[in-house]
Parts: structure tokens; sequence; C-alpha cells
């Protein structure tokens, strides 16, 4: 380690030293909102051949050398929505390698200290670091990092998150100083993030004029908005940020000379509305765009087929997924929500699986929600998201073959296994869970989905924890321990036969969605609403029933999605939904009809992907990047080709192609070795491509 913790000097900056755990707190006041510039320039002795970099920041940092951008971090610790009175154990470090010509290396790095958004989190103190070594090409190699000699300064524009004024001169630059070690840094097994400008609009505003514009892009981005000004005098702009119709962010600004102005928190963007006012009395120049971030990939694989708006339903999807992944998994860059959502990346993953394929970021946020489990004994915010999470660690493990990854997770689902045995009831099923939530975004009766009484998510949240204990045995058998497996394979089936008895309506042929017993007064709180006396009959149980294997009867399936009386699902739960019709074989039958309520949300927006088919709530606006709803980037391939994993690692797979009824379709599906190829035509037989190392068994 050859850097130190550094911080602006307390002596000259006593108020801008600690700041809030989280940013729940939204209090800019109380968190010290304050953003810090670090310089240091190196010279060396021969030309630089690379140097390797290991750099961290809390909250937030932006690191440049040589004026070119290295990196913007640090990768996130992940949270959840409680929990965030306490200070978490560790921090992340980003580890990159840079490559800048000459004997120079001179760096700048901008760091917020104070978390912004949710998703963000501080171990509350301001603190940069960085350490490197450079290799020369005489073949000497130099370590170097953060210490005394590096400058700082408090850059006081950065007034308030979203406001810059630059009529505040910068504070000179002093000596840093070295702060406690509070951060604990362990590396991030992750790329830095990727940045490139999609789109941007020049204006010219003439002097002690004010004007308004408005400004349309062809698709939402999420990035930093980005000003470049050229002007003499005082120039006042705001920037409202919009995806389609609704104000989300707003940055305001003062300029009194040229200034390059990139921002400080992710926005999502599909349009602009620029207000400037010129006071000077010369013309003033701005050129607005969006300086876009994404988690990196090299490429990304495609499904095509013979129906044109299916296509870019898939395009959509896709793009809609690139800007959730950053350095975590995001449910929408306008939410920015933390890792307690895992049923948005658990989809996210599976999408990945059939684009990108790398599945480095997915397997990083399932070890940092195992540090959530951990950190809170086994228990998430979200109640059913905390199974969903076991899909996720095996499904990652089918994809990789990284049996590591199971095993440095097994202490974090014992803790979860753990904790749901505490919520069965004397009748053998879940009766006494913290809360039922998230079932859809869903309003029925008026009552929400998200946290709904036991009567409206009782039997979802049994049938997610069957499939969590199926899973649960399945990870043990897969890290040798058959003991464990056993054991929750037992308790599967006990768990299946207590649904089965308490939660199936035998003369219906249906299962209902909760038992109407009332619920203690004890356990009533904001997220556990009373009971209801009403029985509910929804699509929502049956499907997850037959999802997860708890009833293989493809009629109660039919049932449910054919009955308009069981009500609706949005594209969250029709991950579920397709999930159920191609186990039980009905992809025919069901996956194309279902996949046309994806055609009319994009026909309304084709700019990204609609949170939402229907509205929950009369004034709730749905975000248009969100990429729980992008299932038919995974759904769709999967029905296509009948992909199912055999060995883990992709190395043996069954494919059974199928074209449902499309006149032609090509698949293809990223694998560690390279892309399968599936192309299907009417009338012909199947052309199946595959890397060598790939065993293809043909499916019935």
């Amino acid at each position: 380690m050859n850097g130190n913790w550094i911080w602006l000097p307390e002596e000259r900056y006593p108020r801008f030293q600690t700041t809030v755990y989280n940013a729940f707190s939204r209090d800019p006041q109380k968190g010290n909102y304050c953003v810090a510039e670090f310089i240091k320039d190196y010279s060396f002795q021969s030309p630089i051949k690379k140097i390797k970099l290991r750099i961290s920041a809390d909250t937030e940092f932006r690191l440049l050398c040589n004026g070119a951008m290295v990196a913007t971090g640090p990768a996130n610790l992940g949270g959840d929505f409680f929990g965030n009175n306490r200070r978490r154990p560790g921090h992340y470090a980003t580890v990159t390698e840079i490559c800048p010509k000459g004997k120079r290396a001179a760096f700048y790095a901008r760091v917020k200290m104070m978390p912004v958004l949710i998703n963000e989190y501080s171990q509350g103190h301001g603190g940069f670091y960085l350490s490197g070594v450079a290799e020369l090409e005489n073949g000497e190699e130099v370590a170097f990092g953060t210490d005394r000699t590096w400058l700082c300064r408090r850059n006081g524009q950065y007034t308030e998150p979203g406001s810059f004024d630059g009529r505040i001169a910068p504070d000179e630059f002093l000596p840093a100083q070295i702060t406690a070690d509070i951060w604990n840094c362990t590396d991030a097994p992750l790329k830095t993030r990727v940045e490139f400008c999609p789109e941007s609009r020049t204006v010219t505003v003439d002097g002690n004029s004010e004007e308004t514009f408005d400004f349309d892009f062809s698709k939402v981005h999420a990035g930093f908005v980005t000003l470049q000004v050229e002007a003499e005098g005082m120039v006042f702009a705001r920037v409202d940020c919009l995806e389609t119709d609704v104000v989300n962010s707003t940055e305001k600004f003062v300029f009194c000379e040229n200034t390059n102005y990139v921002g400080l928190q992710l926005r999502s963007i599909g349009r602009f509305v620029l207000q400037v006012k010129n006071e000077g009395s010369k013309p003033c120049r701005l050129t607005l765009s969006i300086t876009a971030t994404c988690y990196p990939c090299e490429s990304c694989a495609r499904t095509v087929t013979s129906d044109r708006e299916l296509n870019e339903v898939l395009r959509l999807c896709e793009h809609s997924l690139k800007y959730c992944r950053q350095l975590i998994h995001l449910d929408s860059p306008l939410h920015s929500e933390p890792l307690a959502c895992t049923g948005d990346y658990y989809i996210e993953m599976l999408m990945t699986a059939f684009s990108y394929g790398d599945m480095s970021l997915a397997e990083f946020d399932i070890i940092r929600t195992a540090e959530i489990l951990r950190f809170q004994d086994g228990e998430m915010f979200h109640v059913t998201y905390s199974m969903i999470w076991i899909y996720m660690l095996y499904d990652a493990y089918l994809f990789t073959g990284h049996s590591e990854l199971l095993k440095a997770c097994t202490d974090a689902l014992e803790l979860l296994l753990k904790k749901f045995e505490t919520y069965i009831g004397s009748n053998g099923i879940i009766e006494n869970p913290p809360s039922y939530m998230f079932i859809d975004w869903l309003y029925v009766d008026e009552i929400s989905l998200h946290h709904p009484p036991k009567a409206l998510g009782q039997s979802c949240l049994n049938m997610f924890y069957y499939g969590g204990l199926t899973t649960a045995a399945e990870i043990y058998r897969a890290v040798g321990n058959s003991e464990k497996a056993a054991e929750y394979s037992e308790k599967a089936a006990v768990l299946k036969e207590n649904i089965n008895e308490l939660l199936f309506d035998k003369e219906k042929r249906l299962y209902f969605e909760g038992l109407n017993t009332p619920t203690p007064a004890e356990l009533i709180h904001g997220s556990m609403p009373q009971n209801t006396a009403k029985r509910y009959y929804r699509k929502h149980a049956n499907v997850l029933a037959c999802c997860f294997g708890v009833c293989n009867d493809p009629q109660v399936l039919r049932e449910a999605l054919s009955n308009p009386e069981l009500g609706e699902y949005q594209p969250y739960f029709a991950h579920f939904v397709l999930k159920a019709v191609n186990r039980l074989g009905l992809n025919r039958e069901f996956t194309l009809d279902i996949l046309e309520q994806w055609k009319e949300s994009a026909k309304i927006c084709s700019k990204g992907l609609a949170e939402g088919f229907v509205e929950p709530e009369p004034n709730y606006s749905f975000d248009h990047s969100h990429a729980w709803g992008g299932t038919p980037l995974y759904s769709l391939p999967v029905a296509l080709t009948g992909f199912k994993i055999i060995e883990p690692g992709m190395k043996r797979l069954e494919l059974t192609p199928d074209l449902l009824g499309l006149s032609f379709a090509e698949v293809q599906i990223p694998t560690p070795y390279g892309d399968i190829s599936i192309k299907m035509k009417h009338g012909e037989a199947p052309e199946i491509t595959a890397p060598k190392e790939i065993e293809i068994v043909q499916g019935n």
C-alpha cells in the first residue's frame, strides 16, 4: 500500500470533515456537503510504459490524469432501505491501469463528500486514496501514492447538490491532511465505467436577454449534465432533466467566464429544458450535452425475428439494461435505488446473460448482497427479494461455473434461511414475516401490492420461499454438502404439502392469495397493514406456484392467464409469468401473446423502457429507464431455443428450437467460449453453430 487516506486540513476546514452514513437524511447541512479537489504532478526519469492504480474515496470521485478521464467511483457498497443508521464494515477500491504518454503523470481528483443518491453510502468522514506503481520503459518500477505532498482545496462553487455558482472563487490549494483509515478497502472486481457523449445541442443567447430551449433526445440516457459555456459577463442557467414529460431533476448554474462543467450526480435524461438569462452585453454560447456512462461491454448478442415490432421491443430492453448497469445494478438511473431491489437485478442478470454475456457485475452484486445479509442478520427490507437473491446466486453459477461464488455466499445463505424459519407459523407455512413485500407494482381495492396484507401477499411469499428452499438444496449439492441439501429438500417438500393443503381452493382449482386470519397487532407497521376479510383470487399466486413447482398442472396456469377476473400484472411480474409458461411447456400457446403488451408500451414511448403496463395510482408517472421490465431480452430467446443449462459454466446445453409461429428467428447466446448461433426459418431445419468446447444436446 503506497498511499494514505487524505482529506482537507481540519484546521482550515473544521466543518467539512464528517458526514452522514447514507442519503436518507436528505440534509446537506447535516451532511456537510462539499466538493474537494486534489492534485499531484509526478515526473519520472524515463517515459511511462503503464501505471497500475488503486483508487477510492468517500463518497464519490472523478479522477483524471494529464487531463484524460481515468475512472469514476468508487464501487458502491450496495445497501438496503433499512440498517442505515450504522457505519458499514468496509469500502471498495477501484483498480485500473493507464498508459499516459511521456514522463509526466499529473493527477486531478474531484471528490464529493456526502451521499446524495439513496444507493450511496459513506463511512462518515471525507477521504480520498490513491496508490500507484509506474512501470517505466527503462524497466524501473516506481511506487507512489496520496500523502502530504498532494495539494487540496474545497471548491465552494459546488454550493449544494445540483447547484454551481461560478462567482465563488475556489480556495487556494494547501497540503492535504492524512486521515485515519476507517475505510478498510477491498478491491472491487469490476472494470471502470465508460463515458461517451450520445447527443448534444448548442445555443447562442444574445446579450441582456433570456431564452428557454427544449431539447428532445432520441433515447433516454443515463449520465451527467455537461455544459460548455463561452461567456463574458454573468449568465444564469437552469437545466431541467426529463425522461419524457415530467421533470425528475434540476441543476442550477451561475457562470461569469468560460467554463466546462460536468455534473456530479447521475441523471436519467431523454429531454432537457434549458433556461438561460444572459446579463452580459455580448452573446453567450452554451453547448448542453450528456456525459453518458455505463458499465463497459465489448459486444452485444442479438435476437432478431420476423416481427419488426418485437425486434424494437428487444432493442428497447437492451438500451435500458445498458444504463442500469453502472458500478452497481440500478432499478433505473432515475430512482437509483440500492441493492435491496434484488428482483430488478435478478432479471437484469438474466438479460445480461443473453446480451452482453459479462456476468462480473452481477456476481459482485451477489457478493455485496451477501454482505448486506451478514450486516443485517439475514434480513432484507423486501422480504420476497431476499429469496430472489438465492435464485440469482444459483443461476449466476449455472452461467459461469464459478463454484467459488457459491462457497463465498453459503454463510449468508444460511443466515437468510434461518431467519425465514422464524416466520413459519404452527400451520407450517409463513405466517409471521416482517412484511409480504414485494408482489407487484399494482393497487387492488386501493391496497398496494408493494406492501400487501396477508390476504394479498401470503401465498406469493410462500411460493418464493419454496423456490428458495429448492434452490438452496441445489446450491448445497453443488458445494458438496449433501446433508444440507437433503435438509432443505425435505423442508421444501413439507412446505409444498402445506401450501397445497391451506392455500389451494380445490373447487375452483386455483390458489388464492392468502388466508384471512387477522395479523397480530404487534406485527402491524407501515409495510404490514392489517389483514382483510376478503379472499382474493389473482394471477400472482397461481403463476408463482407453476413457476417454482408447487403446482405442475398446466390447466391451473391456463386458467390464471386466460381469466380476466384474476386481474392484471406489471412487466416485473411478467418475468415469472413467462418462466412459468416455459417451465410447463406452454411457450407456443402463450409467449408471443404475452409479449404483445410490450409492443404497446414501445409505441407509446420509443425512447426507453416503461416501468409498467398500467399506472398503479392516478398521479403516478412511470419512468422510462426501468430494466425490470426487460425480461423479453431473456425470455424470448429462451422460449425460441428451449435453452437449458445441463452442466454449469454452459459446457453442456440442451436446445429445442421452436419458432413459436414466427417466420424466422436468429438467436445469439453469449458463452464463456464464444457465441452460440441458432438460425430458424419456417419449413427448414434449425441451424445451430456453437464453440467446440460446448456440447449441445437436442431436446424433445
